[in-house]
């Protein structure tokens, strides 16, 4: 019965969400010479967007449609194998298809961050100094907690 009813409310967000999502813009100079992956813009050859767990595709719509911009990932699903040569946490939830870091250009790094701790779906947020883009995860949140788990510098 709770698979049924997450499914209901999966449809019935993707349908709130996706439509949004289709007229984000991706016109400009900060989108030439950028690749895509199973129909998300990534940074390099390297990220991996196949593997994005359906709650992942719906953040990604969400910002997409929030801010009329389609994102640009920078790291999406990765190996356990590059997670670790990247540094990355050992149970890290981009090995697990829930995890991407992503930018969106023309959008200020703090108005992500602003909306990211508003946003339901997201779990978890990192917000790296110096670097351009946010993580976002969909892990579970803590029982009780109203914003996402925050780490490095958020």
């Amino acid at each position: 019965m709770r698979l049924v009813s997450s499914l209901i409310v999966m449809v019935m967000l993707l349908g709130a969400c996706a439509p949004m999502a289709m007229f984000a813009s991706s016109s400009g100079s900060a989108y030439s010479g950028l690749r895509t992956d199973w129909g998300t813009f990534v940074s390099s050859s390297n990220v991996n967007a196949l593997c994005l767990s359906p709650a992942l595709r719906l953040l990604i719509w969400d910002f997409e449609g929030y801010f009329g911009k389609k994102v640009v990932m920078s790291s999406g699903y990765r190996t356990p194998w590059h997670n670790a040569s990247v540094g990355g946490a050992e149970a890290s939830y981009h090995t697990k298809c829930m995890a991407a870091d992503f930018y969106i250009p023309g959008v200020d790094k703090s108005r992500l961050i602003g909306y990211a701790m508003r946003n339901k779906l997201i779990g978890g947020l990192g917000c790296y100094p110096g670097q351009r883009f946010i993580h976002v995860d969909v892990r579970d949140r803590p029982r009780g907690r109203n914003t996402p788990v925050t780490f490095s510098g958020c």
